[in-house]
């Protein structure tokens, strides 16, 4: 004959199938959010990721591409929580399509656009004029991302137009889908100089700068972030705000970007 259970152990039974019982009823860490942001932002949204992960929230998961990529994802219908554009007109489009969090949108971050070579091209290429850098290319291509689409490329087809420098450059530009495809054509040696952000060249030991172009010849690099107006986690929200708050524009500092 079994010994009856003693009350100690009804009660740590008990206590085991309500953990239990909480487990299978769906109880789960929150979602986290799901970001969208521009190739130029893998550093230092990744340490931004990270550091908001620090603090006991569930770390963002990112999607990095072209912003015009991400944009018309969205437009689309692409589930997501959050969208960092690396220019106005992309996050106009998204709000045009009804897509972002009414009052959610802000401008986050600041860049510079240059001019990058190889880290042992030791030339330097003044861009006030387009002599300079005609006579450094010769008969060789430019890398650069798509300018009809990209903002990278948008900027520097403005930047290369502004300079004199666009018509004799265009027919021979090395497009790339994005900045950092540009980047990495002149760490291969694809092409012997790109127009990428000042950041992009910071973030490389296999390039360096060799000129940069007046903040005039183009319009003021600006990444607005925003709410997705479909967006599902409850985290969303509070990261943008960590993203604009000074801890984290503390963190894209580091990386090299404006703070706005």
């Amino acid at each position: 004959m079994s010994r009856p259970i003693q009350p100690l152990s009804r009660r740590a039974l008990i206590g085991t199938f309500v953990v239990m019982s909480l487990a299978l009823s769906g109880c789960s860490a929150p979602q986290p959010p799901l970001v969208l942001a521009p190739a130029s932002l893998q550093e230092s949204m990744t340490a931004a990721a990270d550091a908001w992960a620090a603090l006991g929230h569930p770390r963002p998961v990112l999607s990095f591409a072209a912003s015009s990529s991400l944009a018309r994802q969205i437009v689309a219908g692409a589930p997501a929580d959050l969208f960092v554009s690396a220019d106005l007109p992309w996050m106009d489009t998204v709000e045009r399509a009804g897509r972002l969090a009414p009052g959610s949108r802000a401008v986050l971050l600041g860049n510079r656009l240059v001019l990058v070579a190889a880290a042992a091209d030791r030339r330097s290429v003044p861009l006030n004029n387009a002599a300079p850098l005609l006579e450094a290319l010769g008969g060789e291509r430019l890398a650069m991302a798509d300018p009809d689409v990209v903002p990278a490329g948008i900027y520097g087809k403005a930047a290369l137009q502004a300079i004199g420098a666009w018509e004799r450059i265009a027919p021979r530009l090395a497009r790339a889908e994005n900045v950092r495809a540009a980047l990495a054509m002149v760490e291969r040696g694809g092409a012997p100089f790109g127009i990428v952000y000042a950041t992009d060249a910071r973030a490389s030991a296999r390039v360096r700068v060799v000129g940069s172009f007046p903040e005039n010849s183009h319009p003021a690099i600006q990444y607005p972030v925003a709410r997705l107006a479909g967006a599902a986690s409850l985290d969303a929200e509070p990261f943008r705000q960590f993203l604009l708050s000074p801890a984290g524009k503390a963190i894209f500092a580091r990386y090299g970007f404006t703070p706005q």
